[in-house]
């Protein structure tokens, strides 16, 4: 029996006089799906146009190795999985269409997709979308799908009726529903005059893009809100109350980004709000750093508390977790190992916790013991839970994987120019 396995019997020992069944717990955590957000790989720049970033996005750094193409970096995600416990979703935004033509936004099909639907295949992955409605020349206004000018707003809604197709095609041809989520970078660098108008032509929009019928059994469409950008830091179109009412009225998705709030406010305590309201919600999972500055993931107090959120009141069978960070200062490959199995870990210590126990006392009113026992958990052999399952699903327990990342940039990543 390895030392990983005995640290195991002992947790599963420890967790057991408090009525946590860890056998179940590594059961429950194969059927967790964690979407990887496909632009950590290249910087968010994409395959079908190049250029800068605008809409309020800037990734920082200049850390060899980015991917250039789509084979690329195809194979940066699976080796990033290959370090991960579990089959999970990788999150295409539609500036990453695989195809030799030259196609604009408004006229892209499922087929400039294929290549990563037979890759998803292959590997047994989920795909999820993303209209891409930033850095394209009919977006220098600052406004999109709101924009005043008829043709403008034409192109995006065009583009976003587009992009509800193909994650039908990603949902119908993977057999896991596709969750197709709309962001919008509108909004004014100062104080406008009219607030009213461009959310009312946005709703407007939204409504054309939503008139098809899509079977709902292969896509979810969600809307994302902000709180501001750089460039719409003083009025934001879809804020957080018009996406929120507009999802509840028309039965979507709302999407809740842990950096699209003020800098104080967190998500973990809107979901349970949320979803007294929708039936289904979506996460982009990420680290501000007093602002929407989509840092990797780390296990601090919010991510735990977002895992709690989810947990503690059976929410999670309702919730589509994605992660939404981007860092171009250190190995893109490792970023994404390090924020997913921190979304994973915070999953397990939640799932971990003797959550009736707590409830009961809680109902009780002994908030002393609520106290005394869930800072007592804090220091419950956790990590050897974790690092069992990890032994156990074939992936690194502990930091060993870092030697095989820097191995791969060695071999790879560094060759790339």
């Amino acid at each position: 029996m390895s030392n990983i396995a005995k640290a195991y019997e002992l947790a599963k020992e420890t967790y057991a006089a408090i009525g946590v069944d860890t056998d179940a717990v590594l059961e429950w955590m194969k059927g967790i799906k964690i979407s990887l957000q496909c632009w950590q790989g290249d910087d968010v720049k994409g395959f079908l146009f190049g250029g800068p970033l605008t809409g309020g996005i800037q990734a920082t750094g200049n850390y060899p190795g980015a991917a250039r193409t789509p084979d690329e970096l195809r194979q940066d995600i699976e080796k990033a999985l290959s370090f991960v416990p579990g089959k999970h979703k990788v999150n295409l935004h539609a500036i990453y269409a695989d195809t030799n033509e030259k196609v604009d936004l408004d006229e892209l099909e499922p087929r400039h997709f294929k290549s990563w639907v037979d890759w998803a295949k292959e590997k047994g992955l989920g795909l999820d979308f993303n209209p891409t409605c930033f850095s394209h020349p009919m977006s220098s206004s600052g406004f999109t799908i709101s924009s005043a000018d008829e043709k403008i707003r034409g192109f995006w809604i065009e583009h976003c009726k587009r992009s509800r197709k193909i994650g039908e095609y990603f949902g119908r041809e993977l057999g896991q529903k596709c969750v197709t989520n709309f962001w919008f970078p509108d909004g004014y660098k100062d104080n406008p005059i009219d607030k009213e108008a461009p959310r009312i032509r946005m709703k407007s929009a939204l409504d054309e893009v939503f008139s098809e019928k899509i079977d709902p059994k292969f896509n979810l469409d969600a809307i994302e809100s902000k709180v501001f950008g750089i460039g719409a830091e003083s009025y934001t179109v879809a804020s957080n109350e018009f996406s929120f009412g507009y999802a509840v009225a028309n039965k979507k998705a709302l999407c809740l980004d842990a950096g699209h709030f003020h800098p104080t406010e967190v998500i973990s305590d809107k979901i349970s709000s949320v979803l007294l309201y929708t039936d289904e919600l979506l996460l982009h999972v990420s680290r501000p750093v007093r602002w929407d500055s989509d840092h990797v993931v780390i296990l601090d107090d919010e991510l735990n508390a977002i895992a709690q959120s989810l947990v503690r009141t059976n929410l999670i069978d309702r919730t589509h977790i994605g992660l939404d960070f981007f860092d171009a200062s250190i190995n893109r490959v490792a970023a994404w190992i390090i924020g997913t199995r921190n979304m994973l870990k915070a999953l397990m210590k939640a799932k971990l916790e003797p959550t009736e126990l707590l409830k009961e006392i809680e109902l009780k009113g002994d908030y002393t013991a609520r106290l005394a026992l869930t800072e007592e958990f804090k220091s419950y052999p956790f990590g050897a839970v974790w690092n069992y399952y990890c032994e156990s699903m074939g992936v690194p327990a502990t930091e060993s994987w870092l030697c095989e990342v820097k191995n791969y940039e060695k071999d790879i990543l560094s060759k790339r120019g």
